[in-house]
Parts: C-alpha cells; structure tokens; sequence
C-alpha cells in the first residue's frame, strides 16, 4: 500500500492527505440508529487512522449522534494533526426524511451537538449542507447560515468553513461571505457536472470533497469500468477512487466503509498506477 502521508493537500490551514474517512457507514440501516456491531464500527475508525488517514468526515445527524459518538469513544482523546470535517443544514425526520434547518438557531445548535458529541472545543471544519432540492444541488439564500458560521468562527467555535450540495453560483456567493476551503457535491466517473468547478476551485487552491464515488453509471460506462478493473486485477470501486485521485490535485476522497477489508481496499487505491489508456476508456 502507498504510504498515504506522501500525497497531501491543503485543507484551509490544515495538512490532510488526500485519502480520508467518511463517517455515514458507522450507522445502522438508512443512516438511523446504532451498527449491527459497535465493537466492529470502533474498530474500523481505529485501523483508519492507524493506516495513515488523517481525515475524517462526519455530521451530527448521522444517526443522529451515533457516528459522532463512535469517532470519539474511538479516538478520543484525538491524535495531533486529525482533521475532522463535518456538516450541518440538515435534521432528521421521524420517518429519516432529511430535512432543512438553516436558520440562525438551527445551526448554531448543530454546531453546539456535533461539538459536544464528538468531545471538542474546536471544530476543525464546517460544511454547510444545501437542502435546497431533494435531487441534488439547487438555487437557495445562502448567506444566513454562512453568517451564522461566520459568527461561530469569530467566537473560536470553528476553524474553518466550507459548502457542501451548492451550485457554482452558490460557491462565487458563499466566496465573498466568508473564506471557504472546501466544496462537498455529488461527483465520481458517470457524475461529472462539477468538472469546470473542480477546475476553478483548484486554480483558487480550494479543496474539493467528491462524495458517492460510484453511482449513475450508464451501461457503457460500468463496462469500462469492468474492463479497467479487470486488466488491473483490481475492485471497481478502487479504480474508481483512483481515478479521483488522478482528475485533479484538490480531489480529496472520504469513502466511507464499516468493514476493516473494503476500508483497506479503499486505501490501495492511493498505489493503483492507471495508464494514459484507463484514464482514456474511463473517461468515455
């Protein structure tokens, strides 16, 4: 396996490496409720960052609580150089809808759950989830709850903030509000509608934070997925997650996983070498 501390970014002012962490796995079924197997889901956060991830991603309605308190009972007290990422925007609804809350008082509480459960006095970074559109991102104001984190930043609460489900105008918008180091939105190989953003965010040395590495993909498309993976005798998903790596240098990964054998499949991605020829077929 590469050694992940080789291939690092710029989160703000914070050093990551570019293969992180997601935390939504931690849960039980649709994001509600305990794991199957707390011991198990302690255990994979633990390997994570033994093998050199100091990047984890997280939210407080994740569960909701429950991802936040297995990070800190595993973690706790955290390691120097851990960055925990995590977002609000968002509750959930009694039947697990995913509901918006982006007023004033809807995130400082958020930020106020998701400090206590996860045992910190500092949030490293904060994304504010656009809830705009149950189909992805979708015009919406913006500037409330930017100027609310914007508040809690002033007051030591928050280390950094960044966007998470917005649209490109949304950025340039949230862009003159306050500083963003991070942009959270649907990409991978069959969902690229990102792809100018991703460029611009790069020129601007802004990260950007793909989440759902596969999905959507056209038959085609999983076809050449198939093939690459298997002229490389390597799992779709890892090449996939290579080929983040290799589409741009402010691409950072957070897949998440509650198994110790998929987590280390996703970390090999950082050594999966793809030709000029995968990258060509992928591409299609």
């Amino acid at each position: 396996m590469a050694d992940l501390r080789t291939d690092t970014y710029q989160l703000g002012s914070l050093t990551v490496r570019r293969l992180g962490y997601g935390a939504m796995q931690l849960t039980g079924p649709g994001v509600l409720g305990p794991p199957k197997d707390r011991r198990a889901a302690i255990s994979v956060v633990r390997e994570a960052v033994e093998l050199g991830v100091n990047h984890i991603d997280t939210s407080d309605i994740y569960g909701p609580h429950v991802a936040n308190e297995i990070i800190r009972e595993a973690l706790h007290p955290y390691r120097d150089g851990l960055v925990i990422a995590t977002k609000v925007g968002a509750v959930r609804g009694k039947a697990g809808s995913w509901d918006p809350a982006f007023r004033a008082a809807d995130i400082e509480r958020a930020v106020h759950d998701n400090l206590r459960n996860l045992g910190l006095d500092l949030l490293d970074v904060v994304n504010f989830r656009g809830m705009f559109s149950a189909h992805g991102p979708a015009a919406g104001p913006i500037e409330e709850p930017l100027t609310t984190l914007a508040e809690l930043q002033r007051r030591g609460l928050i280390r950094h903030i960044g966007l998470s489900n917005v649209t490109p105008s949304q950025v340039a918008e949230g862009r003159k509000l306050v500083e963003i180091v991070c942009v959270q939105n649907h990409y991978n190989l069959a969902h690229r509608a990102d792809d100018e953003l991703i460029d611009h965010l790069a020129a601007a040395r802004i990260a950007y934070v793909p989440f759902f590495p596969l999905g959507g993909f056209t038959p085609l498309q999983s076809r050449a997925l198939s093939a690459v993976a298997s002229r490389l005798g390597a799992p779709p998903l890892q090449v996939a997650l290579a080929w983040l790596l290799r589409r741009s240098p402010n691409i950072l990964l957070i897949p998440g996983t509650s198994s110790s054998t998929h987590l280390r499949q996703n970390l090999a991605s950082a050594s999966l070498a793809l030709s000029a020829e995968d990258v060509e077929a992928l591409n299609l």
